[in-house]
């Protein structure tokens, strides 16, 4: 991971009007936030099956990219995007909400398991490693495992909302060093933060 600059941000979330609020969508969240900063809006493009855009942000290409396969089918996308431009594993950012992280917290991670979670699950199968860097964006634990499912598919309240956009900004002012490949700055940024809220 040392040194290993970033070509791809990867989002994930389920498409639709439907999931657009619900906790799940966290990391489809930031880089639709990304893109607005950036000014490059998010089209959908049928061959990544996401909504793509390529940018050139602090002196990077970089490609945005939010599957709008389901969240389960995640890792087609990503590996769709992956094999048309050749970037490896290490190079694609995968931006994903994270259980075991309160709101208002984030961290970057490299590899790992999926820990439960379909979309890392479905991006391990297609890509076939483990070994891509994370970002993991915190929206707390319901508190009894047999309401995840529940919890991660419903809508986030007000105080979460506002926690988890501290957060998600935050994260993007931590992107420029992570994308030169720059991580233990990146890292050491973000994981000091502390949302005010």
């Amino acid at each position: 991971m040392q040194q290993t600059p970033v070509s791809a941000i990867i989002g994930l979330g389920n498409p639709g009007p439907k999931y657009a609020g619900t906790r799940h969508n966290a990391g489809a969240w930031l880089v639709e936030a990304l893109a607005r900063e950036i000014g490059q809006p998010l089209r959908e493009e049928r061959k990544f099956l996401g909504l793509h855009c390529k940018a050139h942000w602090q002196g990077q290409d970089l490609h945005l990219l939010v599957p709008t396969t389901y969240m389960n089918r995640s890792g087609q996308s990503a590996k769709a995007l992956a094999d048309f431009f050749k970037i490896p594993p290490e190079q694609l950012l995968i931006v994903h909400d994270e259980l075991d992280l309160p709101p208002g917290t984030a961290r970057f991670k490299h590899g790992g398991g999926h820990g439960g979670h379909n979309g890392l699950r479905d991006l391990v199968r297609h890509l076939g490693t483990r070994d891509f860097p994370r970002l993991r964006i915190g929206i707390g634990h319901p508190g009894d495992s047999s309401q995840v499912v529940n919890y991660v598919l419903s809508n986030a309240g007000k105080r979460e909302l506002l926690a988890i956009a501290d957060v998600i900004g935050e994260a993007g002012n931590c992107l420029p060093d992570a994308i030169r490949g720059d991580w233990a700055k990146a890292m050491n940024r973000l994981h000091s933060y502390q949302s005010t809220d």
